[in-house]
């Protein structure tokens, strides 16, 4: 009980001393301030523009991970709503929709299901620790899957291909003969992926109850986009879900990204232009300084980048070369797209570097997709600037430079947002009738 509370402290201690911090640093007038946020407590959520399309893409809770996976890609969005496949019509939000998947959930699980792997293997019997060589190639399957992870997780890769593609007991010592069984694997092992346990069956509701990272928590149409600001940056929360009270669906979905396009089509008005003009360093920015910044070296292995991202709970870092941190690239937790589902990348994937990735990528046809530049600004660039690269760029994040190229710090969509507003005394427990603290526990559930 002693270390529960420990932790659900620690999530809104980070929230405090985060959007503290940001408030101690802004430069702006404290009667421009209130405008902003009297402004935005004006504006209902329901004027907000809808998703793309609009329809909220929704995955069932039945659904494969394999297939969730490729709903995110196809769809080319980085989260979605789970829903209850058997709630009726009539039920509460709380009965429908069971909570929100993304890649950061589903790659930390393949990476944690490749910890239990290396367990078993490093044993050198599946049952000296109790798990059977069935077990062994299922786990081994999904590791594989995100094929990096396996060998980021301590685990020799080509042990467990070999033991999923040849159904070969551990106990046989499949680590002895396993480069050259796994090297014989090459794009047949993307089939036998799909087909083997428990990537075949394993359903996106498992996900839910292993890593709830962020709570569930929708609005109504009537909320204030002030609500939405104060969510989507101080309570971490990347996406709002907005619902009509006494109907079933969600309405809309609202994410840092679209709140930050959102303020771009605001220039021209005098309330945004003032603030827009005005250099970063007035707003405190960046929050995040070069040696807080988590980075990825272009000779790592690109399983590095994305268990950096998995243990840090970020969504994309830099690329850097020597010990300036020169920028050469950027990697994003959607980018494990080409790793899951290009065949290609899996004959070499043991020994690719982050450059290799980010070369190989670049050769692909046009319609597979393609990785994001990196996006930079100077200490001197305005704040306007930014938002509009942001919002043009459709990223998430521009990294500071200086000199030729050397990383300074970076700015999220997080810190954008955080500078428009303040938060006003008890304003969560005024707007959903609960404190800050049980709506953060709620991740902890």
């Amino acid at each position: 009980m002693a270390q529960e509370t420990l932790v659900k402290y620690s999530a809104l201690s980070n929230c405090e001393s985060y959007f503290e911090r940001i408030q101690s640093t802004k430069k702006l007038p404290k009667p421009l301030q209130e405008t902003l946020n009297h402004a935005f407590s004006r504006i209902p959520v329901s004027s907000f523009p809808g998703v793309p399309g609009g329809k909220v893409i929704e995955i069932p809770a039945d659904t494969t991970i394999a297939n969730a996976v490729k709903i995110l890609s196809e769809c080319k969005i980085l989260s979605a709503p789970v829903t209850n496949p058997n709630a009726r019509e009539d039920m509460s939000w709380r009965d429908r929709y069971l909570g929100i998947v993304d890649y950061s959930a589903i790659i930390l699980w393949v990476l944690e299901s490749a910890e239990i792997a290396a367990a078993v293997l490093s044993a050198g019997s599946a049952t000296a620790v109790g798990v059977g060589a069935g077990a062994v190639g299922a786990i081994g399957a999904m590791a594989l899957g995100a094929t990096g992870p396996v060998a980021v997780a301590g685990i020799a890769a080509a042990a467990v291909g070999a033991a999923v593609a040849g159904g070969v007991a551990v106990d046989k010592g499949i680590g002895k003969d396993a480069p050259t069984a796994a090297d014989c694997l090459g794009g047949d092992f993307y089939k036998v992926l799909l087909q083997e346990e428990p990537f075949k069956s394993t359903t996106v509701e498992l996900i839910l109850k292993s890593y709830r990272w962020v709570p569930f928590l929708p609005v109504t149409q009537n909320n204030s986009m002030l609500c939405i600001l104060l969510l989507l940056s101080k309570y971490r929360l990347r996406n709002v879900p907005v619902i009509e009270s006494g109907k079933p669906g969600l309405k809309n979905y609202i994410t840092q990204s679209a709140i930050v396009q959102g303020l771009e089509r605001c220039r021209g008005r005098d309330w945004f232009d003032c603030i827009a003009a005005r250099p970063i360093s007035d707003l405190g920015l960046p929050f995040m300084s070069c040696h807080d910044v988590i980075s990825i070296q272009s000779e790592e292995l690109i399983l590095e980048a994305f268990k950096k991202m998995r243990d840090n709970h970020i969504g994309g870092l830099p690329v850097v070369e020597g010990p300036r941190k020169r920028i050469v690239g950027n990697i994003s937790i959607r980018d494990v797209r080409y790793l899951l589902l290009t065949p290609e990348l899996f004959s070499n994937f043991r020994k690719l570097t982050v450059m290799d990735f980010i070369k190989i990528v670049a050769t692909l046809p046009e319609d597979v997709g393609r990785l994001a530049p990196p996006i930079t600004c100077k200490l001197e660039s305005t704040l306007g600037s930014v938002i509009n690269s942001l919002a043009s760029k459709s990223v998430h994040r521009i990294y500071v430079v200086a000199g030729d190229e050397e990383l300074v710090g970076v700015i999220t969509l997080r810190d954008v947002i955080s500078c428009f507003i303040f938060e006003p005394p008890n304003y969560i427990i005024n707007h959903f009738g609960f404190s800050a603290e049980e709506m953060l526990n709620e991740s902890q559930l």
